[in-house]
């Protein structure tokens, strides 16, 4: 790639990196990722803050232009290869006489990028990276920067951010009734619009229309030299509409035409590593039997199942159960479902051994009362659970009483509890 061309860019976007304002903090305890020497990677899925965090690691480190140095290679403007890396650095040296801190966006597009980036932790240079692809920065890790990397998972933004986005706090111990309804209106558009910065800043879910595409197109298909792009598209759109819910390897063959089960797995694979989709696995003491089972899908964000997904919006309850586990995502909780007489919607697990049982229903009434009440039930009973919850999207209580060992919680209070 012409050097000139690369500084020229390399100009413009670093102008654009420090000029970033109104971020938004995360709930993320940054200060073991700013004082590291290691190599901080940041992974999550495309427009969910990579970006803006990296500008506020810079912010909290208080660096100048002239200490740090910025690449975003998910631009059309550069040749994604290992020289630009070094091209960079010389640039940067050349401009600043200096030594940089490199903040680099989007680094699995570089093949070999991990050998640049150790040579730089060699030398003691301090670096982040964000990337787009588990699986991918992990290969790469393991090879080359094995023991040498602090990884932060991020994902879009939790309730909590959405409200500080929105310039909103409520103290849910003295709620008014009008403070109520607003934060069951806040709550509503959380469900309705998910938590991606840009969709909530444009007040436009459509947005959520090019990402998807990009994560198809650009991070599965043309990574994966993939020919049977509609059937890819197809199998994605069935898990954006059917969050919640058990599938098949069969079905899935089924839906696509996609004769082979190896080539179904390895979409379900790249999905995942695109931060596309996760698959809950039901609990059993046997990881044999564990990979065995089927398995629910759920996706990274609500406006996924609610834009991509056909007819998803009627859904409130399945809406509210991906918004549960994302949040039990973000808070890096191993999470399975249980499946027995009944269904428990989440066990919670800490060394293998469940320490919490959790059901989400929108509303507790007549007709499904005994489901939900039965599903925690058997679970607490067979993995000796002491306390179950169950999530509604207000209620608190219901008409009869129930166990004692049994609690019914709100959503925006389990959400804001921590």
């Amino acid at each position: 790639m012409d050097k000139q061309v690369l500084q020229n860019i390399v100009i413009d976007q670093k102008e654009l990196f420090s000029s970033r304002a109104g971020l938004i903090e995360r709930d993320v305890m940054l200060d073991k990722f700013l004082t590291t020497n290691q190599v901080v990677v940041i992974s999550g899925v495309r427009r969910c803050g990579k970006s803006s965090l990296l500008s506020i690691i810079k912010n909290r480190l208080e660096l100048q232009e002239s200490e740090f140095c910025y690449l975003n290679f998910d631009d059309e403007r550069i040749t994604a290869e290992i020289g630009v890396l070094s091209d960079l650095y010389a640039i940067h040296l050349e401009l600043y006489r200096k030594e940089p801190v490199f903040f680099f966006d989007e680094i699995q597009l570089v093949d070999g990028w991990e050998k640049f980036v150790n040579r730089m932790y060699e030398q003691g240079r301090k670096v982040y990276v964000t990337g787009s692809n588990a699986r991918l920065l992990s290969s790469e890790i393991s090879t080359s920067l094995t023991g040498r990397t602090k990884v932060l998972e991020l994902f879009p933004f939790s309730f909590a951010e959405f409200m500080r986005f929105s310039g909103r706090s409520y103290d849910m111990q003295k709620l008014s009734v009008r403070q109520l309804s607003l934060l069951k209106n806040d709550m509503n558009t959380y469900l309705s619009q998910g938590g991606f910065p840009l969709i909530l800043k444009e007040n436009d879910i459509e947005l959520i229309n090019s990402w998807f595409q990009d994560i198809l197109y650009r991070d599965i298909v043309a990574r994966y030299r993939i020919t049977s792009v509609a059937e890819v598209r197809q199998i994605a759109l069935y898990l954006a509409s059917n969050i919640g819910k058990i599938f098949s390897y069969a079905t899935l063959q089924s839906i696509s035409g996609i004769k082979s089960v190896s080539s179904v797995k390895d979409y379900l694979h790249y999905y995942e590593s695109s931060y596309l989709f996760f698959y809950l696995r039901k609990f059993d003491y046997s990881v044999k039997k564990q990979i065995m089972n089927s398995r629910k899908v759920y996706t990274i964000d609500n406006a996924v199942a609610i834009r991509i997904g056909f007819r998803f919006s009627e859904n409130s309850g399945r809406l509210m159960e991906n918004a549960v586990f994302i949040e039990l995502k973000r808070r890096n909780k191993d999470v399975f479902y249980h499946a027995g007489k009944y269904e428990c919607d989440f066990l919670v697990t800490e060394n293998l051994t469940v320490v919490e049982a959790i059901q989400v229903t929108y509303e507790l009434k007549e007709v499904n009362i005994k489901r939900e009440i039965n599903g925690l039930k058997e679970a607490m009973q067979q993995f000796n659970i002491s306390h179950g919850s169950i999530i509604t999207f207000e209620q608190e209580n219901y008409a009869i009483e129930l166990p004692a060992n049994i609690e019914i919680i709100p959503l925006y209070k389990w959400l804001t509890r921590g």
